[in-house]
């Protein structure tokens, strides 16, 4: 147990950008050409770093969840496209499909009896579930939680769904060359750059919203402050 929280800790959000996004992005538009890696290897090479980032967080951090496993096969269908050299377009609609069915399977599991809401924002790690569960028992408001969860689900399903349009019209626009030559790869490199501003902050801003109105609805059905519910393992990393 103290192996697994050493090695989390150890984790650097800029390390996986940096893996992820700048490397592949580098390798793709600037060593494709003949004179360097070539376009076959210079592909592979760009999208072995985040299926190790990907498989590292999988194994050794054990993050085998929903969107690690999604993450993963999106990067995979991504190599087949580029190395069976199907036709370009189907990255527009690959780059959308991935972010729709993480936000469909959101939705989805709100009629199973683990939520990923749950998972995701109402767990031990980051706020009192077992405090904040007894209050809402004695103050009869379970079923007011259950609507702010569920509600909360569709602001994160939405961030989804704007992911989704965002990567398609995103791949679209740059992916123009067919698969297989270096002006694809150029373009896969431009669309990886541009994939976290473009895309990722402002799906982030959406699910950040969500996370605000889940924990100042919770605030209101409580009366406990933010940093009440927070759980003792979250208080302490803000220190």
């Amino acid at each position: 147990m103290e192996k697994e929280q050493k090695t989390k800790k150890k984790e650097n959000p800029l390390i996986s950008i940096l893996v992820s996004i700048v490397i592949p992005a580098i390798i793709l538009s600037k060593f494709s050409k003949p004179e360097y890696l070539g376009v076959l290897s210079g592909f592979l090479i760009a999208l072995a770093f985040p299926i190790i980032q990907s498989l590292y967080d999988i194994i050794v951090n054990k993050k085998a969840g929903l969107i690690a496993i999604i993450g993963f096969i999106s990067i995979f269908l991504t190599g087949i496209i580029g190395i069976l050299e199907l036709p370009s377009q189907w990255m527009a609609y690959k780059e959308a499909s991935v972010p729709l069915l993480i936000g469909i399977a959101v939705v989805v599991s709100l009629k199973t009896p683990y939520p990923l809401i749950k998972k995701l924002f109402y767990n031990e790690d980051l706020i009192e579930v077992k405090k904040i569960d007894a209050i809402l028992i004695e103050n009869n408001s379970k079923e007011k939680f259950e609507k702010i969860m569920r509600n909360a689900t569709y602001m994160i399903a939405a961030s989804f769904l704007l992911s989704a349009i965002l990567n398609f019209i995103l791949t679209k626009i740059i992916i123009q060359s067919p698969t297989g030559t270096e002006a694809f790869n150029e373009e896969l490199g431009k669309l990886t750059a541009l994939s976290y501003p473009i895309i990722a902050l402002p799906s982030t801003l959406v699910m950040f919203v969500a996370l605000w109105y889940l924990f100042n609805q919770l605030k209101k059905i409580t009366n406990l402050s933010i940093e009440d519910m927070m759980s003792e393992s979250l208080k302490n990393k803000s220190k």
